[in-house]
């Protein structure tokens, strides 16, 4: 038990220096990653919205709604920065948890560093410590959270969140348990019906979970308790993972390897923008087409065989009332679109693009398989195969059993630069590249200012 009180002691003792090489090394990454996703998600009418929103509540300057042109409150800058982290669905994610901790952690982070006047190296420390929280809360009740209702990038994301922020505010034991119970309480439900029905609301899950990890972390340095067996809960049966769980979580997940395993070494990161059960198609199409010239009008039929989970989450069409949310979670549309543009990024998610009658037909083309040697071998892989039957009777066939991004083939330094690129549209090349060096350089730069003021 005190589960909660352990992640407090751990995320006190965590110094920047102790850390693993390749920890720091991935924290510098999971950064950069960040900003590609900024850029990326600015080409939503959505997410310009919500940033357009909260520019109209004319807050206290403290810190930068990144690439908005704009500063406000860190509460409310974490919310701007979190909902761009998430929108475009190409975010930094945990296999074994569900969740996707930089759309929550990595805002709160930054927004509370920039107004507390931090520097890169210490807002680092408070990053990995809030993606080490998150993801092991995560990972204590996957997968029943999930089938419970819940998206833990919204829910678990809120405690790492609190974590980082409460560690950049200087918040001792007590007032980092409390900073933990205060974020619990007010954590947001992050309905998974959002996200199968595709409302764009969806966006808004990492957002919301670094605003109430920010506003916890504050409220707690008031003064203001929370209860310190949050995550356990009492005989009352009212902590984190006794109500939003149906069944028993896995609590020796929280502090199993505490301080000797770092998650953030367990993250996969995202080439394409849409969901992860749909990269291995992505990849197979996009892997096809660099060795063949195929043209769309030459397609018959497009067959894609993957595992059970992929076919029930992301197997569907996009529906009548569909969304770029509908489109991130489609396999149909996301394979269409990869073999008529020879990408998968933001342009792809515009409302112009999916409305493409040329994109729309191709779609209609493409079926979506259960395959029993593929299911055989879910989790350890998620793998798909696409199969290309051509009008000339050639079939073009191509399985991906581990898509790029997995620790096991992961995005090093110069993908993650390359990412940036491709997602920040017409901005100029040479300050993207500026940007890049001086994040994966983070923990030498003084003033997070300098970074803000590139984005």
């Amino acid at each position: 038990m005190e589960e909660t009180r352990r992640l407090a002691e751990f995320c006190l003792r965590l110094r920047w220096e102790d850390l693993p090489e390749e920890v720091r090394r991935r924290a510098r990454i999971c950064a950069l990653d960040f900003l590609a996703n900024v850029y990326g998600s600015l080409e939503l009418a959505e997410a310009r919205a919500v940033a357009e929103y909260v520019r109209s509540l004319r807050a206290a300057p403290e810190a930068a709604a990144l690439a908005c042109g704009y500063r406000t409150a860190a509460p409310l800058a974490a919310l701007v920065n979190g909902t761009l982290a998430e929108s475009i669905e190409a975010q930094d994610g945990l296999r074994y948890g569900g969740n996707h901790p930089v759309s929550a952690v990595m805002p709160a982070a930054l927004a509370v560093a920039e107004a507390e006047g931090r520097t890169g190296r210490e807002f680092l420390e408070a990053m990995v410590a809030g993606y080490e929280v998150a993801n092991r809360i995560a990972g204590a009740v996957h997968p029943l959270h999930t089938l419970s209702g819940f998206l833990p990038t919204g829910t678990c994301g809120t405690f790492g969140a609190a974590a980082a922020a409460a560690r950049l505010l200087d918040l001792d034991e007590e007032g980092t348990l409390h900073a933990l119970g205060i974020a619990g309480y007010l954590a947001p439900i992050s309905m998974a019906e959002a996200l199968m029905g595709g409302f764009t609301v969806k966006i808004l899950q990492g957002g919301q979970g670094a605003l109430a990890g920010v506003t916890a972390a504050y409220l707690a340095r008031a003064g203001i308790s929370g209860p310190p067996y949050v995550l356990e809960g009492s005989e009352l049966k009212g902590g984190f993972t006794q109500i939003t769980v149906r069944g028993e979580p896995n609590l020796d997940k929280i502090t199993e390897g505490l301080g000797r395993h770092y998650t953030i070494l367990d993250m996969y990161l995202k080439p394409y923008s849409a969901c992860r059960h749909t990269h291995g198609a992505i990849q197979a199409v996009l892997e096809m087409l660099l060795e063949e010239e195929v043209k769309a009008a030459e397609v018959e039929k497009v067959e894609v065989f993957t595992y059970g989970m992929a076919v029930v989450a992301v197997g569907k069409g996009l529906g009548e009332k569909e969304t770029f949310v509908s489109a991130q979670f489609s396999i149909p549309y996301v394979v269409a679109a990869a073999l008529l543009d020879r990408e998968l990024g933001p342009r792809q998610l515009a409302a112009v693009r999916r409305s493409d009658p040329a994109l729309r037909e191709l779609m209609s083309r493409v079926e979506v398989k259960l395959d029993e040697d593929l299911q055989k071998v879910y989790p350890e892989k998620t793998a798909s195969r696409v199969e290309l039957s051509l009008r000339d009777g050639r079939r073009l066939v191509r399985q991906v059993d581990i898509p790029k991004g997995d620790p096991r083939d992961p995005m090093e330094e110069e993908d993650v630069k390359e990412k940036v690129i491709r997602f920040a549209g017409d901005r100029e090349r040479r300050r993207l590249e500026e940007l890049s060096e001086l994040v994966l350089g983070l923990d030498r730069l003084e003033d997070l200012g300098k970074m803000t003021d590139l984005v």
